[in-house]
């Protein structure tokens, strides 16, 4: 019924569970991009706390880029979340390679290597977006562990929406941080402007973090996770805003009608842009969902919102294995 996925994982297909080792080291990373503030000072707080230990369960504490954190900018020279892929953590270093690019041949080698059996078990990485995203895990493989600790943090933090989104692309290529650990994931909470610290968003960071650490310790003491169905979204395509195409300007801003509406049915006919003289432009193909819409990092990519398509994912009851 379920196939073999994920790192080093077994499946009991008559009992229908699927056991895994203990899971020891974890990293709970922040500051990715230096502006974005919860994971900033949710780690700090816990380096200043010295949070390096949870029952079983070791934790190592990373502000991932630290020049940019103390810049507050997204990045210094290029963005570390797109570096982690295979090709550029096995490039060479020379005199002109981007500091971003030092950092994350570096944070591969502190939680890495990417891929090895060396690497952390769990790696979590923490980011804010503009975008009403409420709380939102994003992880690439169809990972049993990662899909377990969504469901659980979905179960406790009722006050507020939790989503995932799987990104489907081969590990190989998988670009941002939290592909270096065996596991791994990010959180992204917003909306939160950049350079700015907000308690709730704050707060809603800490207790993602302090429910995976929980969903561990279970897991680690033999506590045995029931198999269910969670609801995930994948990018089908990205959509630029309309522009000039003398000047390569935008025309147009996201519509009312849309903006704050993350995850909501978009269907053909509904407006998506105002143009600033006033024209409403609306969706045309299929139903889609919105996600990260008018988020501010995204100007400079050429990306006014992504849409999703929504997906059912099946997954088997998980236990430790015994020794």
């Amino acid at each position: 019924m379920f196939s073999e996925c994920g790192a080093g994982l077994s499946f009991d297909s008559k009992m229908e569970r699927v056991t895994l080792p203990q899971m020891s080291r974890i990293a709970i990373c922040g500051g990715t991009h230096g502006n974005e503030m919860s994971g900033v000072y949710l780690v700090r707080e816990m380096q200043k706390l010295k949070v390096d230990q949870a029952g079983s369960v070791s934790i190592t504490t990373v502000l991932s880029n630290p020049l940019a954190v103390d810049a507050c900018r997204r990045y210094i020279e290029t963005d570390l979340n797109r570096c982690f892929t295979n090709a550029l953590l096995s490039a060479p270093l020379t005199d002109s390679t981007p500091y971003e690019l030092r950092r994350a041949q570096e944070l591969n080698a502190q939680l890495g290597p990417k891929g090895s059996q060396e690497a952390v078990d769990v790696l979590c990485d923490l980011h804010n977006t503009t975008a009403n995203m409420g709380v939102c895990l994003i992880f690439y493989s169809l990972d049993w562990i990662t899909l377990h600790i969504y469901k659980y943090i979905q179960s406790q933090m009722t006050s507020v929406p939790v989503r995932a989104i799987q990104i489907d692309v081969p590990m190989s290529e998988a670009y941002s941080l939290e592909s270096v650990g065996k596991h791994g994931f990010a959180i992204e909470i917003g909306p939160q402007p950049t350079g700015v610290v907000r308690a709730d968003i704050f707060n809603m960071a800490k207790e993602a973090v302090d429910l995976t650490v929980e969903w561990i310790q279970g897991f680690n003491s033999g506590s045995t996770f029931e198999g269910g169905e969670v609801e995930v979204y994948t990018v089908a395509k990205s959509l630029d805003y309309p522009r000039d195409p003398a000047t390569n300007e935008i025309t147009a801003a996201i519509h009312p009608q849309l903006q704050d509406n993350d995850f909501k049915l978009l269907k053909p006919g509904d407006p998506i842009f105002l143009s600033f003289s006033g024209e409403t432009v609306k969706h045309e193909g299929e139903e889609l969902y919105p996600i990260f819409v008018n988020e501010c990092a995204y100007y400079e990519k050429k990306i006014a919102f992504h849409l999703a398509r929504k997906n059912t994912l099946t997954f088997p009851s998980l236990s430790v294995k015994k020794d």
